[in-house]
Parts: C-alpha cells; structure tokens; sequence
C-alpha cells in the first residue's frame, strides 16, 4: 500500500520543519518546494539522510516547480513573506496575496482532490483567499491557527499552575492575531476548568500572552518567527486528516451563520477528519465572549474586504 502524499510549499524554516514532522512520524512522503532554486532540494535531500538515523522510511522530494506534487493527498501552503519587527499583519495582506493566489492555482490543478491547510499570514484571509481561487469545498479549505494559538496558552497555563502539559486543554477561537479569544471558561486542568485555579487577573495576564504570542517570539528573534510550534500545529492536522481521527480542533473553517457569522473564515472547534472538516462545534458563548468573536470576525471581514473576496 502506497504511503499518503503530502506538499509542502514553501521550504523556509517553517515548511521545512513542517516536512521533517511529517516524515518523523511516518505519516507521508514529502514533497517540498520552493522558488529559491536548490533550496527544496537540498532540505529533501538532508531530511532523506537523516532517515536511517531516525528509522524512517518516507521519501522527500525537493522542487522548484509544481510538477511532483500532482496527486497530493494534502497540500499545506507556508510560502509567503515572514513578519518583520514592527510589521503588522496587513503589511503583508496584498504580497502574500499574490503568492498564496499562484500558488492555490498551480497546485490544485494538480491535485484537485486534495486538502487544503493554509499556514500563511493573515492567515484567516489566505484561507478565505484559497478556497474562492480553489473552487474547492469548504470542508477541504483549512486554515492553521487556532492549534498554534491554543499550544501557546496551554503552555503558559501549565507554567502558572506547574503541571504538565498533558493535562491541559485550552480553546482559542476567532481570527490569527491580536484579536483572537481564548476561552478560559472552557479551558481545562484534568478536566477542572482553569476558572477554578486561577484568578481573574492570572487569567488576564495568560490571555494578553497568548493573542501576543507570535509577536513576542518575533520580538526575541529580531530575524524570522516562530516555526517549531506552528510546524508542529500542522501535522497535529495532517494527522488527524491522513488517520481519519475524527479529532476536535481548533482550526479556520468557512462559517456559513454557525456563531451567527456567514460566508468567512473564522477559527472554530472543527472535527477534522479523512475528508477534511467534518463538523463545526457549536459551543454557549457568554455575551462578552460572543461580542470578543464578533471583533475579530470584523477584523478578518476587513481584509478580504481589501482583498475583494
């Protein structure tokens, strides 16, 4: 039986690593491209080696062209521009537009029964921007967001109450960015709502971390952003994808009036599965959690908006 199929594109620090997940797993071969001529190439190439080390045997497979990634089971888009100190996330809305649009066209010619995982920033409007250049169905159009956003808080609850992360679970829903809204209220230790462990103003302080979690890293780094926990945030979807998992995550789905939004990528509790989105979970908002989603579904109207889709 051949193993899944899986493309990569964009062979910065983000797909790359994203790559080496993926086949460190055993989840799919990789085919990782780029348009910085030997680049992909070189990566594959060092990925392959490390192979009989780690005891997998997945193929990876660099390019610069679109042509081995025809039949691809998932095609994980991460090419686009990285954020600089100081940039905002519109700075980068109309170039990543351009190469997220060529790149959504080139691929799905090839790959027309593939899902979709959009990684690029803001991500929220790539994935509006990859689904109507896509023709796909909206189960199949995903956006990469609300994982990364919920590790991130789960990783500060576990370091205020000193346990382990295992045991945490945290929500985040909403657009990728300054406006996203963790939800405390069902965010868990073992099943105790973090509620009950922390105080309001503890709270507060995790919240305020998270929504600036991307920044803050930005901040430490001077050059580049975060590329471990996003990479890592994907192939907790390529997997539940690929084993048919049926497992509930964060994730940024086309929201056609659940939450009381219609026709936008917004980040939602999905189950995910071998078909892609299999159902949007619906959960009470209390009226200032519904007015926080409201906000930053206003945000992300605002740049497709600007992008008129």
């Amino acid at each position: 039986m051949s193993r899944p199929k899986v493309t990569v594109v964009g062979a910065g620090n983000v797909g790359a690593t994203t790559a080496q997940y993926i086949v460190e797993r055993e989840l799919a071969d990789v085919v990782l491209t780029d348009v910085v001529d030997g680049l992909p190439q070189g990566k594959a190439l060092d990925l392959l080696q490390a192979g009989p080390v780690h005891g997998y045997d997945c193929r990876v497979t660099g390019a610069n062209d679109y042509e081995a990634t025809a039949g691809s089971d998932i095609i994980v888009i991460t090419a686009g521009l990285a954020r600089k100190p100081g940039m905002s996330r519109d700075d980068l809305l109309m170039k990543n537009a351009e190469i997220v649009g060529g790149v959504v066209a080139e691929t799905t010619r090839r790959s027309p029964t593939a899902i979709l995982i959009v990684v690029t920033n803001p991500l929220d409007a790539m994935a509006q921007l990859a689904f109507r250049r896509s023709g796909f169905p909206k189960q199949r159009v995903i956006g990469m967001a609300g994982v990364l956003d919920s590790a991130r808080f789960r990783t500060f609850i576990a370091q205020e109450l000193d346990v382990s992360v295992e045991n945490v679970t945290a929500f985040v829903l909403g657009g990728h960015g300054d406006t996203m809204v963790p939800l405390p209220r069902y965010s868990t230790v073992a099943g105790i709502p973090i509620t009950e462990l922390l105080s309001k103003e503890r709270l507060e302080a995790l919240v305020k971390r998270t929504a600036n979690g991307g920044a803050e890293i930005v901040g430490l780094l001077k050059t580049g952003s975060a590329y471990y926990a996003p990479a890592a945030s994907v192939v907790d979807m390529v997997e539940a994808i690929l084993k048919d998992k049926k497992k509930v995550l964060p994730c940024t789905a086309y929201l056609e009036g659940e939450y009381g939004l219609k026709g936008l990528f917004v980040g939602v509790p999905v189950k995910l599965a071998r078909r892609g989105v299999e159902q949007i979970l619906q959960i009470t908002l209390a009226p200032d959690e519904a007015a926080a989603l409201g906000r930053s579904a206003a945000a992300v109207r605002e740049l497709t908006d600007k992008l008129g889709i």
